[in-house]
């Protein structure tokens, strides 16, 4: 498990739950990477000559000559079919300018898989990028560029000429766009660096400007008598800051914000600048319109980027994309700095209905698209492996049975793995398996709705993995019987609102899911005041769902049920959070419910397209099935048992009024509340209801729940006789087991 966050020693886990994290972690056996003794081998050296043969005594170039020298073994009858081939790869940098693609003749058995290696793990790096060298970069000597920088930094910005033979100009930013800019993107020893923004990311805000008055929203008007209204525009908003009057609007500045909602961010130019009335105009439409009916902060928030006015911290760039001119503002030491433009905007491996293959040891990094993207793909297994520093996804996944196992993947510009596939109305799970991977640090570029891990068709596994570092949910999943165990999630959801760690919704069909034995802590703002982020979030009706065994601690309202049916709540332990459960009727309440004209509700279509009242759903689902004719507005067939409250700040539980009429249809029962010392203010208790024992303890004989050391590992025992004769049906749960685990791949634990 992977603890970075000091605990106060108040707060420590049950002592129904065990001790260190790591102490007992057996190493995963190595599944099948072995080749068989008759396989073959082929080498590849980034220092090999140009018409190596794949020996190890002349070793190919890079991977396509590999992949082709396997597929001219195979037509020649060199290479069997019954035979495995690895392919080992030396340590050294190997760059591609287009995909490395596989296809259905690469591929492998079960028996005999193709395996590319690396001979020293970690040391063999695909890269979608160009090395810039430090003394490539000049002091700015353009007179019209230095008259554009702030006097304090002028002598201090460095330039470097990043136009080719091949290509002058670079491609202009979109004037809308959500999520990732047109390439190319600079990094800096291993990090991606800010195009040239304001404010800055050091500021009090944290980089964010404010705005509180939209001019105009920009949604459309349809029954304006002015026929330009009719139509979405670009909105407007008056903004109380000269900044802008600096900008040079005409070379181009884009805005990116949560316009109307703290879940939905986009990109925008900036059409014009009313210094007189303090008003930006935007260049587009913005889907939400601009402050129309937000969900959240009365205020709304953007910064400024891609202007050479504002090239005014250390780490900071601009790109001329006209002239091919790049413009950077050091930080220390740049003279030893390693320095990588990442041009390639596809995939640096794409893989098409290909089997049994395995990548291990491998660092894919610096790519202007997403590392590995897989379709129809079978038995492929990711092992081992680097994925950072790309502006897209890390490793996106539609077939069957294949792993990505003990990869860690960081620096992405959207979200980490993405898994789908399986039959939903088949109910034919897919087995793919996500597995021991961290992941960190995503998000960069769109930065809502692009999780760490992604999950959908049927039948998902994801386990032990830790997920940490970015704006919005860390598991994000729809669909069919997914587990989800054993993983450890925390500072997510630190940006946006009304979202949750793990979050689903709008889908009564979204069923058989399960999530157990998580540890989801440190969410969003991580105090008191923080009600609008969700540890699990099923939004807008989600049904069916399994919560059972988490630990919650300090993740805002830990539990949310939108208005959904059929979930079952267990055996969790909700610790200092400010509201620990959640249910409303939403169903109940809001028009939408199962409109015809919402295309995204439309709840009875969306399990008619499952043929949910025939087998094998209504064997598997039966409440779902007669769900027409069971009050499907209601949140009925909810559970709610064997659950633990700690210090709950503001309630233990939320329901509305309309879920408090149907109780009696819902299933709740020993549910405890504990006060750890019995604090007469800041501390909630159950109000009188079924199914909730509150206890309280004193000064002189607190309650020992909590941890017992600040990193959150070492754990005590519960001998509490209140709580053990509270709920003697609580089941332990094996805190021991959560987060990464040594295997064959991942030697040592982050």
């Amino acid at each position: 498990m992977n603890h970075r966050i000091a605990a106060p020693l108040l707060l420590v886990t049950l002592a129904l739950l065990c001790v260190s994290a790591f102490a007992n972690a057996e190493p995963l056996q190595d599944t099948g990477t072995t080749p068989s003794h008759d396989g073959v081998n082929f080498y590849v050296s980034a220092d090999a000559e140009s018409n190596g043969n794949g020996t190890a005594s002349s070793p190919f170039q890079n991977l396509t000559q590999a992949r082709d020298g396997i597929r001219a073994a195979r037509k020649s009858g060199e290479l069997k079919p019954n035979q495995s081939v690895t392919v080992q790869i030396e340590p050294g940098v190997y760059r591609l300018d287009a995909s490395f693609h596989l296809a259905a003749e690469d591929g492998g058995t079960a028996e005999a898989p193709v395996v590319y290696r690396a001979s020293q793990p970690g040391s063999v790096r695909i890269r979608g990028s160009i090395e810039l060298s430090p003394a490539a970069f000049s002091a700015v000597a353009d007179d019209a560029i230095r008259s554009q920088l702030d006097e304090t930094v002028r002598n201090k910005i460095l330039v470097c000429d990043v136009s080719t033979e091949d290509r002058t100009a670079f491609p202009p930013l979109k004037t809308a766009f959500r999520g990732v800019p047109n390439a190319p993107w600079l990094y800096v020893n291993r990090h991606p660096k800010p195009l040239a923004r304001w404010p800055n990311l050091d500021t009090p805000e944290q980089g964010w400007a404010s705005f509180s008055k939209a001019i105009d929203s920009g949604l459309a008007e349809p029954d304006s008598t002015d026929t330009t209204r009719r139509k979405p525009r670009g909105g407007s908003f008056e903004f109380d800051d000269p900044r802008p009057a600096r900008w040079n609007l005409e070379a181009g500045v884009w805005l990116q914000g949560y316009w109307t909602h703290d879940w939905y961010d986009e990109v925008i130019r900036i059409a014009s600048y009313d210094p007189a009335n303090k008003v930006i105009k935007l260049a587009a439409p913005h889907n939400y319109g601009i402050m129309a009916g937000t969900w959240g902060a009365a205020k709304r928030r953007f910064f400024a980027f891609n202007t050479l006015a504002e090239l005014d911290s250390p780490g900071e760039w601009y790109l001329d994309r006209s002239a091919g001119k790049l413009y950077y503002y050091p930080e220390s030491d740049f003279a030893n700095a390693f320095v990588e433009l990442a041009t390639l905007d596809q995939p640096l491996f794409r893989i098409d209905n290909t089997k049994h293959v395995k990548f291990q040891g491998l660092a894919l990094e610096y790519g202007h698209g997403d590392g590995i993207v897989m379709k129809r793909a079978e038995a492929i297994e990711i092992a081992g492996c680097v994925i950072a520093n790309l502006a897209r996804g890390g490793i996106s996944i539609d077939g069957s049975d294949n792993t990505v196992r003990s990869c860690d993947l960081y620096n992405l510009g959207t979200g980490g793995v993405s898994l789908n596939g399986g039959d939903r109305k088949s109910l034919t799970p897919a087995n793919n398996r996500a597995i021991n991977n961290h992941i960190h640090h995503y998000g960069l570029f769109q930065r809502s709705y692009a999780p760490g891990i992604g999950v959908h068709g049927c039948g998902q596994i994801v386990t032990n993995n830790c997920i940490h570092d970015a704006p919005h949910n860390a598991i994000q999943y729809g669909g069919n019987e997914h587990r989800f165990e054993r993983n450890e999630i925390y500072r997510v959801v630190m940006e946006t609102g009304d979202s949750g760690a793990f979050y689903t919704g709008r889908d009564w069909t979204s069923q058989g899911n399960v999530l157990r034995h998580n540890y989801i802590h440190d969410l969003g703002g991580g105090d008191s005041t923080h009600v609008n982020t969700m540890g699990v979030y099923l939004d807008d009706c989600d049904s069916g769902d399994t919560i059972e065994g988490n630990v919650f601690l300090r993740a805002g309202r830990a539990i949310m049920i939108g208005g959904g049916r059929d979930n079952r709540i267990v055996n969790n332990l909700v610790i200092d959070c400010p509201i620990g459960m959640h249910l409303d009727s939403r169903g109940m309440t809001w028009k939408q419910w199962n409109s015809p004209t919402d295309k995204s509700w439309q709840l009875e279509r969306k399990a008619n397209e499952m043929n949910y009242q025939e087998p094998p759903w209504s064997n598997r689902y039966p409440t779902l099935a007669v769900i027409m004719d069971d009050s499907p507005r209601e949140p009925l067939h909810n559970e709610f048992n064997r659950n633990i409250f700690v210090n709950c700040a503001k309630q233990v539980w939320n329901f509305d009024a309309n879920v408090k009429k149907v109780l009696a249809k819902l299933q709740v029962s020993d549910n405890v509340v504990l006060n750890t010392h019995g604090a007469a203010e800041g501390i909630a208790m159950a109000p009188e209801i079924d199914g909730f024992n509150n206890v309280i303890g004193t000064d002189q004989e607190p309650i020992v729940i909590g941890f017992a050391s600040e990193d959150e590992t070492a754990l005590t025992q519960i001998d509490d006789t209140r709580v053990r004769a509270a709920v003697p049906s609580f089941q332990p749960i094996p805190f021991d087991t959560i987060g990464l685990t040594k295997d064959a791949y991942r030697r040592v634990i982050p």
